[in-house]
């Protein structure tokens, strides 16, 4: 596709960004820009990435900087950013795409899902597609198109019950890999060369759980099994669950929110535990971040969540490939 052919989602692309800033704004965030290269990018297991010399990487999401703005001080804050990502590429992803994420102290994961909820509306609604949006064949059930609804309130699960209804196992969150390899056959789980709990358990859920989720109104998945946590903090009625949800629209995985962890000792655990299976897995090792950790005491309780810029624009414009919204994909630069 050529820049001529891709001027309307452009052009919705910009409406878009204008309505969604006017939101945060009516809301009382502050719009902020943190550093692209850093020297700890994060130690999840499954993110890479990308160096960007002099022992600095580029962000694969601008989390860490933001929660030491709200330790400082800043309870309601907002970032449009590029972000980088090593070996992303498909109809939903790019190696350089755009991230919109948003902090509230103080606030509870409820209200960051009515937070995600209003601004579906308003992106839709930027670009006079309201309240049902189209969804491409290429991301409709066998292949058809199809309507999705997009009023609030959005369909609310938990992990536990969308195992339940769509694959048809309990999962407590605190079985070992051999039980979850155990439930993953009774589901009919054909497991690859998955070994490991995470990958396990992420198999099951994209053979069984996703293509159920977010059909005919979008869905959101709440309360994550421990051994996903991130920087999630733990339920505490439910420890082996995390204050976690996800957010599921038209095909789309949309956004991931947590309840954030402000324990800097759980959190340094958590760091500790996820470079060694970095390690064991073969990937790079990055620094542990000490400034976020020092700033994690003084950070009161908040939520946030980080929602895909583009993806968001592929849903209420139905575009088939995030390199659609794109001025530019990586194999045009």
């Amino acid at each position: 596709m050529n820049l001529a052919s891709k001027k309307a989602a452009l052009e919705a692309r910009v409406a878009i960004r204008r309505a969604v800033r006017s939101w945060f704004e009516g809301q009382g965030f502050l719009e902020v820009e943190t550093p692209a290269r850093v020297p700890s990018p994060g130690q999840e297991v499954h993110l890479e990435a990308i160096p960007a010399g002099e022992a600095r990487y580029l962000i694969t999401s601008p989390e860490y900087h933001m929660k030491r703005l709200v330790a400082a001080g800043l309870p309601r804050i907002v970032q449009i950013c590029r972000c980088w990502r090593g070996g992303e590429r498909g109809s939903h992803h790019e190696p350089e795409f755009t991230m919109m994420e948003w902090y509230r102290a103080g606030a509870s994961l409820a209200e960051i899902a009515c937070d995600c909820e209003a601004l579906v509306e308003v992106a839709a609604r930027a670009v006079g597609h309201w309240p049902a949006l189209d969804v491409p064949a290429s991301r409709g059930r066998e292949g058809r198109p199809e309507k999705l609804g997009v009023q609030a309130p959005f369909e609310r699960l938990t992990v536990r019950e969308a195992l339940s209804r769509f694959a048809g196992i309990g999962l407590c969150g605190d079985e070992s890999v051999d039980e979850l390899r155990s439930l993953a056959a009774r589901a009919g789980c054909n497991l690859g060369t998955a070994v490991h709990w995470d990958d396990i358990f992420f198999q099951i859920f994209l053979d069984h759980v996703e293509p159920h989720l977010g059909r005919y109104r979008p869905t959101l998945v709440f309360d994550w099994p421990l051994p996903l946590a991130a920087l999630a903090r733990r339920k505490p009625d439910d420890p082996v669950t995390v204050e976690r949800f996800e957010l599921y629209a038209g095909g789309l995985e949309l956004a991931n929110a947590f309840g954030e962890l402000c324990d800097p000792v759980e959190q340094r655990a958590r760091f500790v535990e996820e470079a060694e299976q970095r390690r064991q897995r073969g990937r790079v090792v990055y620094p542990i971040d000490e400034k976020l950790l020092a700033a994690l005491g003084d950070m009161p309780p908040t939520c946030g969540v980080a929602m895909g810029f583009d993806r968001l624009v592929m849903l209420v414009t139905g575009a088939e490939s995030i390199r659609d919204v794109m001025a530019f994909a990586a194999d045009e630069v």
